[in-house]
């Protein structure tokens, strides 16, 4: 039974999501293309043209699929963070039922599924948590906009827009990147912050902030690397880059091109993931691990995903917190460093 003076509050998750098994991976690709944040076409147009891309790509993602045991391991991973998050935030907040949800963009649990479980938790308090530390117009955009299009239960909501500079998710990464230079030992290595890449256009057209806060995450941990003794040669890049347009870059193929040519090897870190899936445990590990290989780039290591980090975790704990003494979207630490038209935050301002 509800304390008379406890709240429910509900931490809601957002992810991407990825297919569960082999059947399910053409709708989750039908799902991804279809969204308007991702392709930006009218969805008589935008339709047909995901279904075509989703046939077509079906072979070649369900054999990658097929590489981490046919399905990705992206929702057990996010039950583990939702679970650590409620162990953490009970004792902080011992009056309070919190529950943490996780609503999936394009696979399941989906958006409206989860709304649905919300609603009938019949929360007081909404903190709305999205799990990509910077924000863009393709991912944390898209996920808050199907929400609001689709949560109609009660509380009062307040949403964590970004977080590329909070504490525990850079510790996490530091002392995850120093394990990996340990294992390199005395041998060259360049540090390779690999996030996933975006079209230059979204940020010209829709002022994305993306590139920018990537930017200052990498910032932030190369500092804490160097409060801790380790000064590094490092370097962003940009992988899974698809299509013609012109993608932010270099890509992460490139930056190995340049390790070999520079006769170091990489120590490579996914800035921009905190759960292990497709992009990681087949892009990086096997893909560019083979052609890390063929270029002859060693050692190539690779920085595991924070996952369930205790500094991470803890830094999701106080995003939590933080947004609960107050209302409407902000970022948990520093956000956005520039005007960019497509920050919520600074939409708000321009609103208010």
């Amino acid at each position: 039974m509800r304390s008379i003076t406890g709240r429910r509050i509900a931490v809601v998750l957002f992810n991407l999501g990825g297919p569960d098994d082999q059947a399910s991976v053409k709708p989750f690709l039908f799902n991804l293309f279809n969204d308007p944040a991702i392709i930006g076409l009218p969805a008589i147009l935008r339709r047909p043209l995901a279904r075509r891309i989703s046939s077509r790509r079906e072979k070649t993602a369900q054999a990658n699929y097929a590489l981490m045991g046919g399905g990705s391991p992206l929702l057990p991973e996010t039950r583990k963070q939702a679970a650590a998050l409620e162990a953490i935030l009970a004792p902080r907040l011992p009056d309070d039922e919190v529950r943490a949800f996780i609503a999936m963009r394009y696979w399941s649990p989906l958006t409206e599924q989860t709304a649905a479980e919300v609603a009938a938790f019949g929360p007081d308090e909404i903190v709305l948590l999205p799990l990509y530390p910077q924000f863009s117009t393709t991912t944390t955009q898209s996920s808050l906009k199907r929400w609001s299009a689709v949560y109609a239960g009660p509380g009062e909501s307040r949403t964590v827009c970004c977080w590329p500079e909070a504490y525990g998710w850079i510790d996490a990464q530091a002392e995850a990147i120093a394990e990996q230079l340990d294992k390199a030992g005395s041998r060259p290595v360049r540090v390779l912050f690999s996030a996933h890449g975006i079209p230059e256009g979204l940020i010209r057209r829709k002022g994305d902030p993306y590139q920018e806060q990537v930017e200052s995450t990498v910032a932030a941990v190369v500092a804490k690397l160097a409060d801790m003794g380790r000064l590094v040669d490092h370097a962003i890049c940009y992988q899974s880059r698809v299509g013609p347009l012109k993608w932010l870059g270099p890509s992460t193929p490139e930056a190995l091109e340049q390790a070999a040519a520079d006769g170091v090897g990489a120590v490579v870190v996914p800035i921009a993931f905190v759960s292990e899936h497709v992009e990681t445990l087949v892009e990086l590990d096997i893909e560019y691990g083979e052609l890390a290989h063929t270029l002859g780039v060693a050692p190539y290591l690779r920085v595991p995903a924070v996952g369930t980090a205790p500094a991470f975790i803890t830094a999701l704990a106080e995003a939590t917190l933080n947004a609960l003494s107050r209302t409407g979207v902000a970022p948990y630490g520093p956000g956005c460093r520039g005007d960019w038209k497509a920050c919520p935050c600074q939409a708000e301002n321009r609103a208010a």
